[in-house]
């Protein structure tokens, strides 16, 4: 359990480390292409273009990013192996936290106390998962739930891409929800994977929960680009954090036997909902004002900085 904790924390702090680059890359990115052309890298609907995107990842800060990513994501999976899915996706998603306050230094955010305050929920929230949680699920399911979590992950990316390119500029939530959606696949897609505990390669690959992994992981990372291109983070974040935590939480509890300590059922349930209303929290509160810092200038252009 202690290791499985650490494991999870290790995996937020990467998380929101890599987020708040990302949003570096991203927005001076998305400054250059305005200084170059008001019209540069958008798309007919108001959107960020392939383009624009790509432009983006190629920042040294999104790149440096992108690898926080990775091992976020590395460290995530071992922690839904050794933990039920509804406590370590909660204390993965509180990567919300680190990003709060990285922010400060490197976005020139000041937070408020509303803030500050969702963010103490989020901790006592917690401690309650903590101390509520008991042993986590077996992951043994039938085989159809392989299968359907790949089809499921297929419709949602594929149309949630669709759907989002077409919806441009407003596409921010849409594109946190299913990049959080997509996140919490992969955290139940760990949990079923077969062919890792003993170790077998040919049984891995055959698996149909690995290929759920690597496209809602994939397109996921792509949607969450997108969601801090866009620029209006704090929506998008509230909804990456209901995706990511909610649905995998309860299918952890209903399909897959994760279970809290005996008598400790109300904490745990107390605590899941503290900790998704606090994180949501963190980034409703973070709405931008008219007198907000304005972000450093890129090739002579300016822009004003967004709460994350």
């Amino acid at each position: 359990m202690i290791i499985g904790l650490v494991t999870a924390v290790a995996a937020s702090a990467c998380y929101g480390t890599g987020s708040v680059l990302q949003a570096v890359g991203s927005r001076k990115s998305a400054l250059r292409e305005a200084a170059s052309s008001p019209d540069a890298g958008v798309t007919q609907h108001g959107g960020p273009s392939l383009s624009s995107t790509a432009k983006a990842a190629v920042t040294w800060e999104f790149m440096v990013g992108t690898v926080l990513d990775f091992l976020g994501f590395g460290l995530g999976a071992l922690a839904a192996r050794m933990l039920p899915l509804f406590l370590s996706q909660t204390v993965i998603s509180a990567n919300l936290i680190v990003t709060a306050l990285l922010s400060i230094k490197l976005l020139g955010i000041r937070l408020k106390r509303p803030e500050w305050m969702s963010i103490a929920v989020v901790c006592v929230a917690l401690v309650l998962l903590a101390t509520a949680a008991g042993h986590e699920g077996s992951g043994d399911t039938a085989r159809s739930t392989h299968w359907w979590l790949l089809i499921i992950s297929v419709v949602l990316m594929a149309g949630g891409t669709v759907a989002v390119r077409l919806m441009g500029s407003k596409a921010a939530i849409l594109a946190g929800l299913l990049s959080g959606l997509g996140f919490g696949a992969i955290g139940v897609g760990v949990r079923i994977l077969d062919g890792i505990d003993p170790f077998d390669l040919p049984t891995m690959l055959a698996d149909p929960a690995l290929y759920a992994i690597l496209i809602s992981g994939g397109v996921g990372m792509y949607l969450h680009t997108v969601a801090l291109q866009i620029g209006s983070v704090n929506g998008a974040t509230a909804a990456l954090v209901v995706g990511e935590t909610i649905l995998p939480g309860i299918i952890g509890v209903l399909l897959l036997g994760d279970a809290s300590r005996a008598g400790f059922a109300w904490v745990a349930v107390l605590g899941f909902i503290l900790a998704v209303a606090g994180a949501v929290a963190v980034a409703w509160f973070g709405e931008p004002d008219s007198h907000g810092a304005a972000t450093p200038a890129v090739d002579g252009a300016t822009a004003p900085v967004q709460r994350v």
